[in-house]
């Protein structure tokens, strides 16, 4: 009787954990905000203040464009890359787990950068080892905000993004100081132990079961059950054979109900204009430092104009979160979100011909502005289209698509300026880049709005699709089609 009692009370206890809610858009939400904000200040702000290095790692090693530009490609190509890996250890153990991780990983790999003794050790320890701890912490504390926001999700996402503003405008006049004063290797060895509060950050995420998971949980569940009804016939197999094959089975079928949205068209082709953007966005942020010198800018104002570029960002991430938040143009996210990465991309056709101080001034305001606009409205575009629920794995695979063309795309522009001698080319095909990718999530838009009106469906529904396990098949069917619509209580 001991024994059932326990076992009763730890089922309630159990039970009442899992109790699903609404997200409170607010209270704590606004810790969780509070702790993705210094995330993307310890994560993206670091990385791009990457780029002040580059020409003291040139000339140290003696090396050329090229091979330097390895170092900021790596980082964030691996921080990317290991996304779905960050997701994955939220979703299997906590959010807070994989960020404290990875805030030990990423101080100990600058740490041991101020060691390097060559590129290639930077290519390890910097890129590889720092880029996880990265990859680890950025991933789930995104989507940790989806989580607890829902009316004001932009305006959440607009402060927590942020942090990448600030954290350049902040942190690259303070490296460039440190560079001066204690060398590069003593600038890293300060920066390992800056990005070490990843940890404290992690503590502040409370993990939270919204009514939407407890309701695709609940599907899982059945067709989990429907499964087993139908295996009833290895009942014979040895208990230690029959236990491993149904652990391989569960866990193989939470991976396809994580991943499922994968299917989804307008995933898709959202995820192939995530390609063109993620090659186009990184070239000025290499590049800018170097180009502004090779003109005649003194270091101070080149490092100023990395400055310039990170607070006019956070403008753009605080009033593009507001301003797509309001009831006029919340049905507009995404045409919001193709005219950012538009004129972001149209910024860097005009880079050549900007020759000096006063003229590169306005393009580091304008190019911030439009960035901080996009990066803010990426989580909240990817949500519109697959739902809160599935957000975390999501946003995974997004920036896990960022991954290659972060890793190519400051070497190709480096072999360019070698070959060349000149910038342009390289900020030229950047720029080209981000028109693309908006062009082709118009063209597609435009498509699908052109079918409807030819078959007189003019609905605008664009909540996420959830998965029906029902009747032994697959369907997909809208949030808002279902009897229990009370679990949904804001428009995602």
């Amino acid at each position: 009787k001991g024994i059932r009692s326990a076992s009763c009370v730890s089922a309630m206890a159990q039970s009442k954990k899992e109790l699903g809610v609404a997200p409170p858009d607010g209270g704590w939400g606004w810790m969780i905000v509070a702790g993705c904000f210094l995330v993307t200040v310890c994560t993206r702000a670091v990385t791009r203040c990457i780029s002040i290095f580059f020409v003291e790692f040139q000339l140290h090693f003696a090396r050329d464009y090229s091979g330097t530009a390895w170092i900021h490609s790596l980082v964030d190509c691996t921080t990317m890359l290991c996304a779905p890996l960050g997701s994955l250890i939220g979703n299997r153990l906590s959010c807070r787990i994989a960020i404290i991780l990875g805030g030990f990983l990423a101080s100990t790999g600058l740490v041991l950068s101020s060691f390097a003794t060559s590129l290639e050790y930077l290519y390890l320890t910097l890129g590889v080892l720092t880029g996880i701890g990265f990859a680890l912490c950025y991933t789930p504390a995104i989507a940790m905000v989806g989580k607890y926001f829902c009316e004001r999700k932009a305006l959440a996402y607009g402060i927590a993004m942020s942090g990448s503003g600030i954290g350049t405008f902040v942190l690259a006049p303070a490296v460039q100081l440190l560079i001066e004063h204690y060398s590069w290797r003593g600038a890293l060895l300060v920066l390992g132990g800056f990005v070490s509060n990843l940890c404290v950050c992690g503590a502040l995420m409370r993990p939270i079961t919204l009514k939407e998971e407890q309701l695709s949980s609940a599907l899982s569940v059945d067709a989990e059950h429907s499964y087993k009804t139908k295996q009833k016939d290895l009942s014979s197999t040895p208990a230690q054979f029959l236990s491993k094959d149904h652990g391989h089975r569960c866990f193989c079928f939470q991976s396809v109900q994580e991943y499922h949205f994968l299917l989804m068209p307008d995933f898709m082709v959202l995820a192939v204009s995530f390609l063109f953007l993620a090659y186009g966005c990184s070239v000025p942020f290499v590049y800018l430092v170097p180009y502004a010198l090779n003109v005649g800018v003194s270091h101070q104002q080149a490092a100023f104009l990395m400055s310039i570029l990170g607070v006019i960002e956070i403008v753009g991430n605080i009033t593009f979160g507001w301003l797509t938040d309001r009831r006029c143009l919340k049905k507009y996210r995404n045409i919001c979100y193709l005219l950012a990465v538009g004129l972001e991309g149209l910024c860097c056709l005009f880079i050549p011909i900007l020759k000096s101080f006063p003229l590169l001034v306005p393009f580091a305001v304008l190019y911030g502005y439009f960035d901080g606009a996009y990066v803010a409205l990426i989580p909240v575009v990817t949500s519109d289209v697959v739902g809160t629920t599935y957000l975390s794995s999501a946003l995974g695979v997004v920036y896990f698509l960022h991954a290659i063309p972060y890793l190519v795309s400051p070497p190709i522009a480096g072999w360019l300026v070698d070959r060349t001698g000149t910038y342009t080319a390289a900020f030229l095909l950047s720029g080209l880049s981000l028109i693309s990718s908006s062009l082709l999530l118009s063209a597609v838009a435009g498509i699908k709005r052109c079918r409807r009106r030819q078959s007189g469906t003019y609905t605008t529904s664009a909540e996420p699709k959830l998965q029906d396990w029902k009747n032994k098949q697959t369907n997909y069917y809208s949030a808002s089609d279902q009897e229990p619509k009370l679990l949904y209580p804001c428009t995602i």
